[in-house]
């Protein structure tokens, strides 16, 4: 009963950037990412207005940019973008907490909105666990659509409860910088909004 965990949100809390745009326009490239972005600025606005979910809305937007691409050619560019891109947007006092709380002995994990693909080699690097939103593959392809639920507000919670016992920890610490972040904020003995800013 003396083990303590920590659930840290990724795009925005660790990162300075919303590490899906950033990531698309690494994959497509200026040329090709900002008419796509164009052409979804209704889904950006229904989503603003609530007409659309927070999950369809990502899925409209993965399906345009990687609906029908090879699995394994995302894992390739995701490894890249890793290396080359992400160490670039991460908060240095993000990281510092994920050291002190790694050098005391604390679960560190990370929970995400963010498509596990790209955030799966930072946190494997790191030595970090990751609970995000997972992604629909057929024949070796994605479809772009999400598999199960968009790991985003009430289904963080539901993910983390469903992956650990919450009772056996003694201190549970969470981090978050959105509303989409308040559930997971809200189980944890102590939470910190927009920490690292």
């Amino acid at each position: 009963m003396d083990r303590t965990i920590a659930f840290f949100d990724f795009d925005g809390t660790i990162t300075t950037d919303d590490t899906m745009f950033v990531f698309l326009r690494y994959l497509k490239g200026n040329l090709l990412y900002y008419p796509y972005l164009l052409t979804l600025i209704p889904v950006f606005i229904a989503l603003k207005l609530g007409i659309l979910s927070n999950h369809r809305a990502k899925e409209i937007m993965l399906i345009r940019f990687i609906g029908g691409m090879k699995e394994q050619d995302l894992i390739n560019a995701c490894k890249q973008f890793s290396q080359n891109i992400l160490p670039g947007i991460i908060r240095p006092a993000a990281l510092t907490r994920i050291r002190e709380h790694q050098q005391k002995g604390t679960e560190v994990v990370v929970v995400s909105a963010a498509p596990t693909y790209w955030v799966s080699e930072w946190c494997s690097q790191q030595q970090i666990q990751l609970i995000a939103t997972n992604l629909e593959v057929k024949d070796g392809l994605l479809t772009g659509c999400i598999e199960g639920k968009n790991c985003h507000g009430p289904e963080k919670v539901r993910r983390i409860r469903e992956a650990f016992n919450l009772s056996r920890y003694l201190t549970i610490y969470a981090y978050g910088d959105t509303e989409g972040d308040q559930p997971m904020l809200s189980i944890a003995h102590q939470a910190q909004y927009k920490p690292f800013r």
